[in-house]
């Protein structure tokens, strides 16, 4: 126990950490106070045992005395309380806060190929539901199991005042408590992680459920017929109930155990005090203290089933945290916005990379000018985007090397390196927010003027205008009430804000009705002036006035050179023109 609760202080931040360190000193202070109760009691009962044998005369000074023991007592104990809870609460949801922002932080550094279908509900887990038990649960089960342990030793300590044989039996019981204790983190060490893992199956398959709704609504794979989603959700469902159902039993034996180390501090005293070797105060002390000794161990044990969950948590959400960065801590190359001493050409070297053993990329090299303007063609799966991504660094090169402007790209500040280039994915991806951030998201303190022209030259400012709102319209989540051409033309303002001096256009026309692409081409023209622009695409005008063509196909480069040399080679790209146009022709 004590080293889960050890790896759980340890996760949080120094900050943080102290707070909670802060808490568990003034939870001992706070224990001290309460277990003054003792005293007051004691105070009282020997005053009125006295006087009822008539040993001596029952004082005013005795009722003062013990009500002001408890007055103090109760008083003393609020305040500390209170404090106690601020700073397990403050402890608790700034660690929370502060480990998702962390998370994301290293996830920004984090090689692209982490990013994949398996780790999304890992990753939504660990920051959602993970981050909400440190938070909430984990902070309040942490604190009650130690106030537990704390409140009840402090008290057994205060009986060895009054009598160390009734100690000795209450520190049995309390041993005999922790005994029964361990087996409940024992039976929900397995069932711990299974509770982990369908939580995260659970938010993976629902954000898989959502996000192709669309699909879901045509097929008509709703209620009962969505046989996975509901499968999912009822394997979680029963995970919960069988660690609930394994803790019932071993917390019935718990408070068993309790009930009865009472009732023998209780046996006893009386038995002590029959035969002679204890006063009747002090026997009428300890029958009182054998209610409340374990309250709060009790209380505490309930929730120590989760400390093994929280510990899953934990490991989880550190994993993250451990996952290996690529190397960021590069030099500053050129600050943003100064002349390059030396042209940005990109130039890759016999470059490969594997992704799950699976060779993408292999021994390509090839040479792009600054300012100029190169097309990447081939069959799908050939290798045309993750080439893009080696020489962006959204990965790194197995074997061989990508240059900027001479310079090896992990010899750059990946924040540096990043300010060179702007990205317009065939997927665009927007946030929940005002039409204005999402443009100012290439640059976030830039003027209302600067975001206005940026939309301006994207071809969007138009229809922007006529939102209810304009540019404080908010957005849904990933653009979903703007069309496709619509969110195409607010990335490439977005692009045209950040100002980057390399263009990556990954099939950004890919999926552009006939209305949106004379637009959408008129914002790609203005995005791409004076730069060095990398395009994937399949469209044959978007790629025929390229200075460079280069054909990609089983992760080589097949074909390289100008349109009208690669269109009578006979080769791929020549069969690549045949079908663009057969598919122009093509009617109905």
């Amino acid at each position: 126990m004590f080293e889960i609760l050890k790896r759980f202080f340890d996760f949080c931040d120094k900050e943080n950490r102290n707070k909670f360190y802060a808490a568990i000193a003034l939870g001992v202070v706070n224990s001290f106070f309460m277990a003054l109760r003792i005293a007051a009691i004691a105070v009282m009962m020997q005053g009125v045992i006295r006087a009822a044998t008539g040993t001596e005369a029952f004082s005013v000074k005795t009722i003062w005395l013990s009500f002001g023991i408890m007055v103090f007592s109760l008083t003393a104990g609020i305040i500390t309380k209170k404090n106690v809870s601020m700073w397990q609460t403050e402890g608790g949801y700034r660690t929370c806060a502060q480990k998702r922002i962390q998370i994301a932080e290293h996830l920004r550094y984090v090689p692209m190929g982490y990013f994949n279908q398996n780790s999304l509900g890992q990753i939504t887990s660990v920051t959602t539901n993970t981050m909400e038990l440190m938070g909430d649960v984990a902070t309040r089960a942490v604190m009650l199991v130690m106030q537990g342990l704390l409140d009840s030793a402090l008290i057994i300590v205060m009986i060895f005042f009054f009598d160390w044989r009734i100690a000795l039996v209450a520190l049995a019981g309390f041993f005999a408590f922790q005994f029964v204790n361990v087996f409940m983190r024992l039976a929900v060490r397995g069932v711990s992680m299974e509770k982990s893992l369908a939580d995260e199956a659970q938010i993976e398959k629902v954000l898989e459920h959502i996000q192709g709704i669309a699909e879901v609504k045509a097929y008509n794979l709703t209620g009962k017929r969505s046989k996975e989603l509901n499968a999912v959700i009822d394997r979680a469902k029963k995970v919960c109930i069988k660690m609930e159902m394994r803790c019932i039993p071993i917390a019935a034996i718990q408070s068993i155990v309790s009930k009865f180390s009472g009732v023998a501090i209780a046996f006893a005293s009386i038995w002590f005090y029959l035969n002679g070797s204890m006063p009747l105060e002090k026997c009428a002390v300890m029958l009182i203290c054998s209610y409340m000794l374990f309250a709060a161990l009790e209380a505490g044990g309930n929730y120590s089933a989760l400390l093994r969950v929280i510990d899953i948590g934990v490991q989880k959400a550190q994993a993250i945290l451990d996952i290996p960065l690529m190397d960021i801590d590069g030099k500053k190359q050129r600050p943003k916005g100064e002349a390059s001493p030396s042209p940005l050409d990109i130039s890759a070297t016999d470059i490969s990379f594997a992704y799950e053993k699976r060779k993408i990329i292999d021994g390509v090299s090839l040479q792009i000018p600054e300012r100029s303007k190169i097309a990447i063609v081939g069959p799908s799966g050939g290798g045309k985007t993750t080439l893009c991504h080696l020489l962006s660094r959204f990965w790194d090169v197995d074997k061989g090397s990508v240059a900027l402007g001479g310079v090896d790209v992990r010899d750059w500040s990946m924040d540096d390196l990043m300010a060179n280039f702007s990205f317009v994915f065939q997927n665009v991806y927007l946030f929940h927010d005002t039409i204005a951030n999402n443009i100012r998201f290439g640059n976030p303190s830039a003027p209302m003027k600067d975001v206005i022209a940026a939309a301006k030259k994207a071809c969007c400012h138009d229809f922007i205008s006529a939102l209810p709102n304009g540019y404080d319209t908010v957005i849904g989540e990933g653009g979903a009430s703007l069309s496709g051409g619509e969110k195409q033309r607010v990335s490439i303002a977005r692009a045209i804000m950040k100002d980057a001096p390399i263009i990556i256009l990954d099939e950004a026309t890919a999926n552009v009705d006939p209305e949106n692409e004379r637009d959408l081409m008129a914002a790609v023209s203005e995005l791409t002036k004076e730069k060095t622009v990398i395009m994937i695409a399949h469209r044959l005008k978007t790629v025929r006035d390229a200075d460079q063509i280069i054909v990609i196909d089983k992760g080589k480069i097949a074909e390289q050179g100008k349109h009208k040399t690669l269109a009578k080679s006979g080769g791929i790209y020549a069969r690549f023109i045949d079908s663009r146009k057969q598919a122009v022709s093509w009617k109905i």
